[in-house]
C-alpha cells in the first residue's frame, strides 16, 4: 500500500513539474512575440518620420541631403525607406507603402501595393492596395468598413499629397482575383480587404480630388 502511495505521489510530482515548465514556456513565447511587435512598431515609426522629412525636402525643391548614418543608426533602421504613405484621418490609419518588389510589400507584414497598381502620378491610373481585416495586429484595414462616401484618403508620394474621396464600395466573392470597377477617365485609389467571418472581400474606390 505504501509503495502504491509513493508511486502515486511521484507521478503527481512529475505532472506538477511538467505543468510548471509548460507555463514558463508559454510565458516565454508571449513575451517574445510582444517584444517582436514592439520592435516592428518602432521601426515603422522611424520610417514614417524619415519619409516625411524627405517629402518636405522634395516639396520645397531642396536638394536631398543624405546624412552619414552612424553604426548605431544603421542597426536601428533595418528596413528600407517607404515609397509612399497612405493616410485616412477618419479611422486613424497611417501606413507606409513599400516598393512593389520589396519583400516587405506583403499583406502578411504590412499593407500591400499590388503588382497591377499604378503610382499616384499616372494619368487616369489606379493605385491598388490590399490589407487584412480582423483582430490580428496586422489587420490594418479593419476599420475601412466605417468609411462613408465622401470620406477622404491621402497618399503622400514624391513630394506631393494626393487627396481622394470615397465614391463607392462593393463586395465580391473571395476567389483570388478581384474584378475592379472604376471610371477610366479618373485617377483612382482602390483599397481591398476581407469581410470578417465571410468568404467575401470589400472593395473601396476613391477618386482623386486634389493634388497639393
Amino acid at each position: 500500500m505504501q509503495e502504491k502511495n509513493q508511486k502515486k505521489n511521484k507521478r503527481k510530482g512529475y505532472l506538477l513539474i511538467f505543468g510548471v515548465l509548460l507555463i514558463f514556456v508559454s510565458i516565454g513565447i508571449l513575451v517574445n512575440k510582444y517584444y517582436q511587435r514592439n520592435e516592428i512598431q518602432n521601426i515603422e515609426e522611424n520610417n514614417l518620420i524619415e519619409f516625411y522629412e524627405i517629402q518636405e525636402e522634395i516639396s520645397t525643391n531642396q536638394e536631398e541631403v543624405v546624412e552619414e548614418k552612424t553604426e548605431e543608426q544603421v542597426k536601428v533602421v533595418e528596413r528600407e525607406p517607404y515609397l509612399a504613405v497612405l493616410k485616412i484621418d477618419k479611422i486613424k490609419l497611417e501606413r507606409g507603402i513599400y516598393n512593389i518588389n520589396s519583400k516587405n510589400n506583403n499583406v502578411n507584414k504590412n499593407i500591400q501595393l499590388l503588382k497591377e497598381s499604378d503610382m499616384p502620378d499616372k494619368e487616369n491610373g489606379n493605385v491598388i492596395i490590399a490589407g487584412h481585416s480582423g483582430n490580428s495586429y496586422i489587420a490594418y484595414f479593419k476599420n475601412l468598413v466605417k468609411l462613408n462616401n465622401g470620406d477622404e484618403a491621402k497618399i503622400f508620394y514624391n513630394g506631393k499629397t494626393y487627396i481622394y474621396n470615397l465614391t463607392k464600395s462593393y463586395e465580391v466573392e473571395k476567389t483570388g482575383k478581384v474584378a475592379l470597377s472604376k471610371n477610366k477617365d479618373k485617377q483612382t485609389l482602390t483599397l481591398i480587404t476581407c469581410k470578417t467571418n465571410t468568404n467575401k472581400q470589400i472593395v473601396f474606390v476613391f477618386e482623386l480630388k486634389n493634388i497639393i
